[in-house]
């Protein structure tokens, strides 16, 4: 069978679902609203952002939230609201998306690269271990894919070295971890809204914890300073302003109801991908880390074996009509950060993993169960002639 990047038919020639998806009657009729109430901002007397950052933190298992401006500035907010400054130094996991860095380094911290586990490929408790010194204030783990860190062991290498616990949750949206909500596990969890995410404003990002005294620094932080409560010009700790505006929280506060849908639809796809999967050679799918109760399934990532030319399948598979993603370099490689002052840690799974792993985007695991056929069907062909 001749490959589609060769002049042959490709396996799929129908489009996938598009991302983000069409905007619901409650989005369209609260969206509405706001614009013609005339209050966009976050500082008009709205309440939209505080319903949205108050719907989060419940779902989180929390009582506080904090909406910000995208999930960068959240990581960033949350640091300085635990105490993170200059001299600290941050523990992050070395794959992930480079904005675990510099959320560290916008804080005047110094970002800590450390391994992942060479398995399911979250942040290693045994590596933030081994990267711990007498300057690490805080560790980061970041729910990669949609699935949880192991947040329990993570926990417990924090308290031994009394360190704060910053969860990057920007791909987890639903996610649990032993039958409890991400983002509420450590001190603070920081949700993403930027385009390619599970809910989506185009941008933002919101900043959940159990701690008022974190909660309010962390506002005033968002907020130019401001105290909760305070005076409009009283500005007595520095801020800025990383506010969301009304008229994205309204986008984003109804899609809280049809999240846990869209969580179980891209379940089932998997599901049936990995039954489709058994059957094609030098290719399986990345593990979940132990303890995962639910998986929000942002991506799914597939490891190779190290044989195949990964170059190549992701071109034949786009020509196939089932495009694949590379994924992430070592953040400990990127010589900007390295640059900046951030410390790597050996990380071989990590590099590893960026020759071996890649990924099935979020858009195409919306597509019906069934459809999860033709991407085995092009791995099968195109790892047939690779």
């Amino acid at each position: 069978m001749t490959l589609a990047i060769h002049g042959g038919t490709p396996v799929r020639t129908r489009p996938w679902p598009s991302w983000p998806p069409p905007i619901d009657p409650a989005q369209r009729a609260l969206v509405t609203e706001v614009l013609e109430s005339g209050l966009w901002g976050a500082t008009q007397d709205g309440s939209v952002v505080a319903d949205l950052a108050a719907a989060f933190a419940r779902r989180s298992g929390v009582p506080y939230g904090v909406a910000a401006c995208n999930g960068t500035l959240g990581l960033f907010a949350a640091l300085r609201g635990l105490g993170v400054g200059r001299g600290d130094e941050v523990i992050v996991p070395a794959y992930t998306f480079v904005a675990s860095a510099t959320a560290v380094l916008l804080a005047g911290a110094v970002p800590v690269v450390a391994d992942v586990d060479p398995a399911d490929l979250h942040l290693s408790p045994r590596a933030v271990e081994a990267a711990v010194t007498g300057r690490t204030a805080a560790i980061m783990p970041v729910h990669l894919a949609g699935s949880p860190a192991a947040m329990d062991p993570l926990n417990e290498v924090a308290a031994r070295h009394g360190l704060a616990v910053v969860e990057d949750a920007a791909q987890a949206h639903g996610a649990t971890y032993r039958d409890r909500p991400v983002g509420g596990l450590g001190d603070a969890g920081v949700y993403s809204f930027q385009a390619s995410k599970a809910m989506t404003a185009g941008e933002g990002g919101l900043v959940v914890c159990r701690d008022q005294a974190v909660h309010d620094r962390v506002w005033s932080i968002c907020n130019v300073g401001r105290e909760p409560g305070g005076r409009w010009y009283g500005h007595p700790a520095a801020g800025w302003n990383l506010r969301l505006t009304e008229i994205q929280a309204a986008l984003l506060l109804p899609w809280l109801d049809r999240l846990d849908e869209e969580v179980e639809r891209r379940n089932a796809f998997c599901a049936a991908f990995e039954r489709e999967l058994a059957a094609v050679p030098r290719v399986s799918v990345v593990p979940q880390p132990e303890g995962t109760t639910r998986d929000s399934r942002h991506l799914l990532m597939l490891r190779l074996d190290g044989d195949v030319d990964r170059e190549f399948l992701l071109a034949a598979m786009a020509a196939e009509g089932v495009p694949l993603d590379a994924g992430y370099p070592p953040l400990g490689s990127m010589a900007a950060l390295t640059a900046e002052g951030a410390r790597a840690e050996p990380c071989p799974a990590a590099e590893e993993a960026a020759r071996t792993v890649v990924w099935v985007r979020q858009p195409m695991l919306m597509e019906a169960p069934e459809a999860a056929s033709d991407i085995a069907e092009a791995l099968a062909k195109v790892l047939g002639k690779e």
